[in-house]
């Protein structure tokens, strides 16, 4: 690997060739570089991934708490004083 200006050129190895093929025929019709494509899609990649992370920690926030034995119906409880009784 080395550096051309700001730009990092690398030999990728393990990549699948039929969807390289598909990647390279689809960004000539966008008159992009297939490394312009391959920016493109790292840079997708690493949102998702951070937006999956952020999604994940807001959902243990949601996750259920034990307030330990005897407060199993305490929830309705709180109902039955908010809203009344169950008829």
């Amino acid at each position: 690997m080395h550096y051309i200006g700001d730009k990092l050129d690398i030999t990728i190895r393990d990549l699948d060739d039929e969807l390289y093929r598909q990647a390279k025929a689809r960004a000539a019709l966008m008159s992009i570089t297939i490394g312009q494509a391959l920016n493109m899609a790292i840079e997708r990649w690493l949102e998702d991934e951070k937006e999956a992370v952020r999604k994940k920690r807001f959902s243990q926030l949601l996750a259920p708490v034990r307030f330990g034995k005897g407060t199993e119906g305490s929830s309705e409880r709180v109902d039955e004083l908010v809203y009344g009784a169950r008829q």
